[in-house]
């Protein structure tokens, strides 16, 4: 029995979020599907993140416990063989028997992409999240500014979602604006839920002048949803990496 963990990429717009529910499709059921087939053995895989339905990956994390032969790359060519449309293991490797996705994660990266052409694009509009109106993007990003560091994200949270605590703390910030479209990059040691969502839509209506510069600074002294913007749709969001205290597959290179 050996410990494996995954890299992961996938279209939301495929799945109803991550995690598996009876009578719908998931990204983790199509996993545990997969290695049922690949290998002949039950095993739950383990996420770093439960991605909400229409939510993409680029570099989600996975981790399950195996008895099986097949080589590292062997297992990730077999996995893709039986994963559906929309999935793909991008690498697998052997890890220390203690590894968890979720619970040795330190912190996550989300990107959110907007489109602001004056029409909605034909292509990919499951992938991004599209607006008719141009974005004031060096405005935002002052807005931005504020929300750098540790804090109480009580009104950027769902008020609905059980946790200990709504302090989290944001370590990295940054917009990459290309024409008619822009990335907004955020890294945090954990997010509440919907909170990456509710601060690219409070952004977005700070950048289309609905709210002035100071309101995600008020939102986080207030804490109050309502001093908060809208909650951007699934459809732009994606899990960019995990970071652990060691680099996974490290070295190796990806060809998916």
């Amino acid at each position: 029995m050996r410990n494996v963990r995954l890299l992961v990429a996938y279209d939301g717009s495929r799945f109803f979020g991550w995690q598996r529910q009876d009578g719908f499709d998931s990204v983790q059921q199509s996993l545990e599907e997969a290695v049922l087939a690949a290998t002949g053995q039950r095993a739950t895989v383990h996420g770093a993140g439960r991605t909400d339905t229409g939510v993409h990956a680029l570099g989600q994390v996975a981790s399950l416990h195996l008895d099986t032969r097949l080589t590292d790359d062997r297992l990730r060519h077999a996995l893709n063989a039986h994963l559906p449309p929309g999935v793909v293991v991008r690498e697998a490797e052997t890890c220390a028997d203690d590894f968890h996705a979720r619970f040795s994660a330190v912190s996550k990266r989300y990107a959110y992409h907007v489109v602001t052409s004056r029409f909605a694009p034909a292509f990919g509009c499951t992938q991004t999240h599209w607006i008719s109106w141009p974005l004031d993007v060096p405005r935002m990003r002052r807005a931005a500014s504020a929300l750098l560091g540790t804090h109480d994200f009580a009104a950027f949270g769902n008020t609905g979602s059980p946790r200990a605590t709504t302090v989290r703390t944001v370590r990295h910030l940054r917009f990459v604006a290309r024409r008619e479209r822009f990335f907004f990059v955020i890294q945090g040691d954990g997010f509440l839920y919907n909170m990456v969502r509710t601060i690219a839509g409070t952004l977005i209506d700070v950048g289309r002048g609905k709210i002035d510069e100071g309101a995600c600074a008020r939102a986080l002294e207030s804490r109050e949803r309502d001093d908060a913007g809208f909650t951007a749709a699934a459809s732009g969001l994606y899990l960019v990496s995990v970071q652990y205290p060691e680099r996974p597959f490290a070295g190796r290179r990806t060809r998916s």
